[in-house]
C-alpha cells in the first residue's frame, strides 16, 4: 500500500511538469505573420507553451540570432532565412538533421498607406522608382544584404542610391508608415500585415530574390522532442493556409 501510494504521488508530481512544458523560439521577421496565426493552435493541441523572441537572420550587431545564441540567450528552436541557418549549421549551433524549410517568399515594395503605388513590375520601372525616391528602407538582414551587395550594383545604381538606402531591420515598414522613407523593399510577408503601409507589388521576376525561411533545433538546448513537434507542425499541410495568407508559399512536408 505504501509503495502504491508513493507511485501515485510521484506520478502526480510528474504530470504537471509535462503539462507545463516550455519552448523558447528565436525568429526573424519574415515568418512572423504566419507564426503568430499558428502558434495558439500548436500550444492548445500540444500542451507546450512557447516564448518567442526576435532577431535578424544575418548581419552585424547584437540582435542577430547568431549573436543572441553566442551570448547565451535561451532558444530551443530558431526560424530564419536559409542563408542565416546555414551559417548557424556551419558554426555547430544546430542539432544535425533537424533543419526543415517551411516557406519561401519574394521581395516586394511597401509604400505609405494611401500613397500612389508605383509600378515595380519591370526592371526599368523598379530602377526608376529607386532613383526617384528620397529614402529607401531595406531590411538589415538577408534580403537587405542581397539588395545592397548584389542587385543594386547589377542594376548600375549602387553609387546613386547608396546615400538614400537605410537598413532598418524589422522597422522598415514602420519607417515608411511614419513618412521617414518613400518606400521599403523587403519580403512580401513582412508587408502584407504591417500597419500604415500598402503593398505596391512584387519586383520583376528577372531580378527577384525568393527567400526561404527554415527552422531547426538549437544544439544543447534540451527538449529536442518538443522542438521537433513544433517544427513538424509548422511544416505540416495543416499550417499551409496560414502561411499562404501571410504572403508566403508553404513548403509542407508532413500532414
Amino acid at each position: 500500500m505504501h509503495t502504491f501510494s508513493f507511485v501515485i504521488f510521484a506520478t502526480s508530481l510528474f504530470l504537471p511538469a509535462v503539462a507545463s512544458a516550455q519552448l523558447n523560439v528565436l525568429m526573424s521577421g519574415g515568418f512572423s505573420g504566419a507564426y503568430e496565426q499558428l502558434l495558439p493552435e500548436f500550444e492548445r493541441t500540444s500542451g507546450i507553451k512557447v516564448t518567442t523572441g526576435s532577431g535578424a537572420s544575418q548581419g552585424a550587431g547584437p540582435q542577430t540570432i547568431a549573436a543572441q545564441l553566442a551570448r547565451g540567450v535561451p532558444a530551443n528552436v530558431v526560424i530564419l532565412s536559409r542563408e542565416g541557418l546555414s551559417e548557424l549549421i556551419a558554426a555547430n549551433r544546430i542539432v544535425a538533421g533537424t533543419d526543415v524549410d517551411l516557406a519561401r517568399v519574394p521581395l516586394g515594395v511597401a509604400v505609405r498607406a494611401g500613397a500612389p503605388k508605383p509600378d515595380v513590375t519591370t526592371v526599368e520601372a523598379f530602377k526608376q522608382v529607386l532613383l526617384k525616391a528620397k529614402t529607401v528602407a531595406v531590411p538589415g538582414s538577408t534580403s537587405g544584404i542581397w539588395l545592397v551587395n548584389d542587385l543594386f550594383p547589377r542594376l548600375g545604381i549602387a553609387d546613386k542610391v547608396k546615400a538614400k538606402v537605410t537598413p532598418r531591420g524589422t522597422d522598415a515598414t514602420g519607417m515608411v508608415a511614419a513618412g521617414g522613407a518613400d518606400l521599403a523593399v523587403m519580403p512580401v510577408s513582412e508587408i502584407l500585415h504591417a500597419a500604415g503601409v500598402d503593398f505596391a507589388g512584387s519586383i520583376a521576376p528577372e531580378i527577384q530574390f525568393v527567400q526561404t525561411f527554415s527552422a531547426a533545433v538549437v544544439a544543447g538546448s534540451g527538449d529536442i522532442e518538443g522542438s521537433r513537434r513544433l517544427i513538424e507542425f509548422l511544416a505540416s499541410v495543416r499550417a499551409s493556409e496560414a502561411i499562404r495568407k501571410s504572403g508566403m508559399e508553404p513548403l509542407a512536408t508532413s500532414r
